[in-house]
């Protein structure tokens, strides 16, 4: 399996965690939700695949381009 390293497009905080590791996603599901200026912002899978790996809890605050999850492909 390949691996596919997913980044924050924005910083701000990790508000939600929607997966766990194991979890299978399909292309564009959501990962996460980002809050940044009173605004939520949804990470998603940029392919479908497995998450391998969460790399942020929620409540942590976060930058732009910050790996936050790891999928195998």
């Amino acid at each position: 399996m390949a691996v596919v390293n997913v980044k924050s497009e924005i910083a701000g905080n990790v508000w939600k965690i929607q997966t766990k590791p194991g979890d299978r996603v399909e292309f564009e599901g959501e990962i996460m939700i980002l809050e940044s200026m009173k605004m939520e912002i949804p990470v998603l899978a940029p392919r479908a695949g497995v998450i391998k790996e969460i790399k942020v809890s929620e409540g942590e605050t976060i930058g732009e381009g910050q790996l936050v999850a790891v999928l195998d492909v």
